[in-house]
């Protein structure tokens, strides 16, 4: 298994090797920016946070941002500036490719959730190394973070299959492809008795993504068309880019939308058009007033939409 793993790592190596030869920098940083602080959201976990949830300032990417899931981890957002002490200064544009895809950091260790590795492993060749090239743009920010402490076993996706982005002519396939970038199933798909997720449900909601002061958990929202189906595509646009659903509440802010906010009007109707495909699933989350249970004010709605 060893030899097998060494022989993967070098041809991918080879490959990416190609990718940084022959792509354009200019454009290929430009992507990787507008990936990283539009639908893969990478700032939304990386970026650590003040106690009222906004994003600490002049530590963007700069790790920290606690995941308390005991017994099964409790872990911390890396730095992914190029900070060659606390960051990824040392890392190559390979190998944060490779830890990006493949879930192996150059001193080989397996990255643990909540890093979405299922989504990411299936990244486009140009998208990868287009997110790689960003990160190694961008300022180097100190921050010593906490090593995380995993009391589950940790695995890697697998080599990733690669291969290009799909065109933006197929709305649909595109719009899958956008689904991943965004990791949207990671978050909107329920687990099943063993705490993996349920793909047979993928989509139907009801995942718990944060307990509440109250002890009331907030739990992801059914995307799919048997929750979703009457929502006019404006109503799901202003959900995905402004966080605000059909019925005008404010939604949860561990919904990315302030970095969806940031993605093209075709891309966010690619991704529009693909949820439209999925299967319906009946899953009734409840709801609760996340704002009342921080003691904010009443939650101020926005007008409802069809």
């Amino acid at each position: 298994m060893k030899t097998l793993k060494i022989g993967a790592g070098a041809a991918s190596l080879l490959t990416l090797a190609l990718w940084a030869t022959t792509a354009s920098t200019e454009t290929t940083v430009e992507r990787g920016q507008y990936l990283v602080d539009g639908l893969a959201a990478c700032g939304n976990c990386h970026t650590p946070r003040n106690p009222d949830n906004t994003f600490a300032e002049g530590m963007y990417l700069a790790g920290g941002f606690e995941f308390n899931e005991e017994p099964a981890f409790h872990a911390y957002a890396r730095n992914i500036t190029p900070d060659t002490e606390t960051g990824i200064g040392d890392w190559t544009l390979e190998e944060i490719v490779i830890a990006l895809r493949e879930g192996h950091t150059p001193e080989d260790e397996t990255i643990g959730p909540p890093m979405p590795m299922a989504s990411y492993n299936l990244l486009s060749d140009d998208d990868a190394m287009s997110i790689a090239m960003y990160l190694k743009s961008i300022p180097a920010v100190r921050n010593e973070v906490p090593e995380a402490v995993y009391n589950i076993p940790k695995f890697s996706p697998g080599p990733a299959p690669g291969g290009p982005t799909p065109p933006t002519t197929d709305p649909v396939a595109y719009g899958q492809y956008l689904t991943t970038v965004a990791h949207c199933f990671e978050c909107h798909t329920p687990t099943d008795d063993t705490g993996a997720p349920d793909m047979a449900r993928m989509g139907a909601g009801g995942f718990a993504i944060q307990a509440l002061p109250n002890g009331e958990f907030v739990r992801t929202a059914n995307i799919t068309p048997a929750a979703i189906g009457d929502w006019s595509d404006e109503a799901l646009r202003r959900a995905i880019v402004d966080g605000v659903s059909q019925n005008g509440h404010i939604l949860f802010p561990i919904m990315p939308s302030t970095f969806f906010h940031n993605a093209t009007t075709e891309d966010i109707d690619a991704i529009i058009a693909y949820l439209r495909t999925i299967p319906p699933v009946e899953n009734d989350v409840p709801k609760v007033d996340w704002m009342a249970a921080f003691g904010m004010p009443p939650m101020q709605n926005a007008p409802a939409m069809e």
